[in-house]
């Protein structure tokens, strides 16, 4: 085996700002961002990628919400696999393409991939997570009367559900991602941080709610003794003062110095934030590499030449 690393790629690569989010357009996407992950392959990395999954969750619950009159209603567990298996798909076509393309013949495979979180996790009572389309006032009031539903306002341009964003506990498939692995297989998994359960008497059982993909990645990297950890955002390099007069790119980080930015913080919760401690929980379980960066600058960000570096 080569190399191992764990390449976790945000929704917002496959369905980008300004666009519908149409089957050809995130091929598209998924094609120009399967590219550089062929490029690192071809260096000698054996790879599982990840992938968040927000935009794309988003338009199922859309879908299912509109049929709601001609159709049974979907769970959100259940329209967080039916994302893992239609980008799992995409991904494992289109990298599987771009392999061919360097004359490198290798099986690319999507896992089904199930997260348990604790069902006494403390998010479960305060849902924090937005999710699906934009309501008016009165549309929220009447999904909180009809379907118990937990509603907020959101950046002001209306109300939204939200649900609880319980922190991973185990990856249940995490062996056969690794069995794959060991038989030289490329595996696609932990779609959306992977379908949410919780564990009763032994059993499993789908939940409402919505796992960070970064620390559920970090899950995997640790299980499968990954040397590298690589998030692939919307930014080149993590910044401080993001967004202000003040912006500053970081190019190299040792875990106390992300610790010490994050408490002043630097990185907020609901972007920077979860992959810079993701990736220090990586560090800390055995890792020794942290990359943040876009994927166009996956291969400079491999030679040093871009991109924000994690070490001890």
């Amino acid at each position: 085996m080569g190399k191992l690393a764990v390449v976790a790629v945000g929704g917002n690569s496959i369905t980008k700002a300004g666009e519908r989010g149409t089957i050809p357009e995130q091929f598209a996407n998924a094609t120009e961002t399967a590219g550089h992950i062929a490029r690192m392959i071809q260096r000698g990395y054996d790879i599982v990628v990840t992938h968040g999954n927000g935009p794309q969750v988003g338009n199922i619950l859309l879908r299912a919400e509109m049929a709601c009159t001609v159709l049974p209603a979907l769970p959100l567990h259940t329209c967080g696999a039916d994302s893992q298996g239609g980008m799992g798909y995409m991904i494992q076509q289109v990298l599987g393409n771009e392999l061919r393309e360097l004359g490198i013949d290798r099986c690319v495979a999507a896992v089904i991939t199930q997260t348990v979180v604790d069902k006494f996790d403390p998010a479960f009572q305060n849902p924090t997570k937005p999710i699906g389309p934009f309501y008016t006032s009165e549309e929220a009031e009447r999904k909180v009367s009809d379907l118990g539903w937990k509603v907020m306002e959101d950046a002001r341009r209306g109300w939204r559900r939200v649900v609880p964003s319980p922190m991973p506990v185990r990856v249940v498939e995490a062996e056969a991602i690794k069995a794959l692995l060991d038989a030289g297989c490329i595996v696609v998994g932990v779609g959306g941080g992977g379908i949410p359960v919780i564990e009763e008497r032994g059993r499993l059982k789908g939940v409402a709610a919505v796992i960070d993909k970064d620390h559920a990645s970090r899950i995997i990297a640790n299980y499968i003794g990954a040397e590298l950890f690589v998030m692939s955002t919307d930014v080149e390099r993590v910044c401080t003062h993001y967004g202000t007069q003040d912006e500053a790119q970081i190019s190299s980080l040792t875990i106390d110095e992300a610790l010490a930015y994050h408490e002043e913080g630097h990185f907020p919760p609901g972007s920077m934030g979860p992959k810079v401690m993701a990736g220090v929980d990586f560090l800390k379980r055995g890792g020794s590499e942290v990359i943040i960066t876009n994927p166009e600058s996956i291969e400079r960000a491999l030679d040093g030449e871009s991109g924000t570096r994690i070490t001890k």
